[in-house]
């Protein structure tokens, strides 16, 4: 009998979430009925489509939160369209398992009444919002507090843990007291038969030798303050040969391109705001260097950037500040920078790239063959399917069945 899924995911329309679209489609082609709840999003506006067998229901989305308040209204607004779809979808198609993906942990609360009708619940760990919460507001008041309140009910309720790496798999059974057997590193690779390298396009470089790239969300955690100081610093010392092109959407947008303008460096960096696939690989394909500044901080240490294996992808060789994931995911195919010295120890490893172009194809390659060899998508798929698979089990519940037996410590 066909097994029936239901995916909850906030933050990113789909299939815009290339995470949680990689997830349907596997599911999908394992013989899974697939349906996706998310929000409405630029380029995504129907209510509801089918899209290549997978069902997918978009909800209203109120404008992003900017600040705790702001926070709390878009996740109360997202919370109620959640569970009116829930509701319905099960009515109209059922579902036997419901897929939590956070941010935020309150997507167990739609799963808690059908947990009682024998739905099975997944919890997709993207982000560790305690640490999240605080590499944003540096500090752990109420908020805070609730962030751990809430994960710790979301690893309560849940039957089986999706992370993305082995730090959050720790996370699982540490913090959320979860058994081995019950969390699975289902890593967030690139699909290589869609994201791989196209011709470069020289005019891409804005007239300028080279070109220092970079994809992700614009907000503060992701540090590109820190990459616009790195720029200035290299204008000042004379490298008006290196422009830099930033791609992505988010709410830090509209003042970091204010923050070009008051840097005077219009001439030097461009943020392109959300693009098409296609213009972002063409840019990143066009780059001699790709960049990650991501702070320096508990939550970025922890956690795996999709865009460090896409630029290995594509064969780019890296700069980013030293981290546990990101050393894990790169290795040989990035520099790594001192947390200290921030802005001249980035800025001459960025250098050091652009004036070693036989060292630049050594670790474009390196990268390139450790996406293609360990962890592309397709090596994910098997664990994901496990994951499912055990969700179907019987388990006794109870905190007792939550910690590791004897025989596992």
């Amino acid at each position: 009998m066909t097994k029936r899924v239901l995916i909850i995911v906030e933050n990113l329309p789909v299939p815009f979430d290339s995470r949680v679209w990689k997830e349907a489609t596997s599911l999908r082609d394992n013989g899974y009925d697939v349906t996706v709840i998310c929000p409405r999003g630029k380029g995504y506006a129907k209510n509801y489509e089918d899209l290549e067998g997978i069902r997918v229901y978009r909800h209203p989305a109120p404008s992003e939160g900017d600040g705790p308040a702001g926070y709390v209204w878009e996740y109360a607004c997202a919370l109620f369209w959640e569970a009116l779809y829930a509701a319905w979808i099960y009515c109209r198609h059922g579902f036997d398992v419901l897929q939590g993906c956070n941010p935020p942990d309150d997507i167990f609360l739609v799963a808690l009444p059908f947990k009682l009708l024998g739905v099975k619940y997944i919890f997709d760990h993207h982000d560790a919002n305690p640490e999240l919460y605080f590499s944003k507001y540096g500090r752990r008041g109420f908020f805070y507090r609730a962030q751990v309140w809430l994960e710790r009910m979301t690893y309560r309720c849940a039957d089986v843990v999706i992370a993305t790496n082995d730090s959050y798999k720790r996370l699982a059974m540490t913090r959320g007291e979860k058994a081995p057997e019950d969390v699975f590193v289902v890593r967030n690779g690139p699909d290589l038969d869609i994201f791989k390298a196209v011709a470069p396009n020289p005019s891409l470089k804005h007239g300028k030798p080279y070109l220092v790239g970079y994809v992700g969300n614009m907000s503060i955690q992701e540090g590109l303050d820190i990459l616009l100081d790195v720029a200035l610093y290299l204008k000042n010392q004379g490298r008006g040969d290196i422009h830099f092109t930033c791609v992505g959407g988010g709410p830090g947008l509209a003042g970091l391109r204010k923050l070009v303008e008051e840097k005077d460096l219009k001439g030097t960096v461009n943020f392109t705001g959300r693009i098409s696939d296609e213009q972002l690989l063409e840019i990143l394909s066009t780059a001699d260097v790709c960049v990650n500044p991501d702070k320096p901080c508990e939550m970025n240490d922890i956690s795996t950037m999709i865009k460090i294996m896409e630029y290995m992808a594509l064969g780019k060789p890296i700069v980013q500040f030293d981290s546990t994931e990101g050393r894990f995911s790169a290795k040989e195919s990035s520099l790594y920078s001192s947390r200290d010295n921030r802005v001249q120890d980035f800025a001459a490893n960025i250098l050091w790239l652009l004036d070693n172009p036989d060292k630049r194809i050594q670790m474009g390659e390196f990268g390139r063959r450790r996406v293609e060899t360990e962890l592309a998508w397709q090596y994910s798929i098997p664990n994901l399917l496990a994951a499912y698979e055990r969700a179907f089990v019987d388990k006794p519940r109870g905190r007792e069945s939550l910690r590791p037996s004897a025989d596992r410590r």
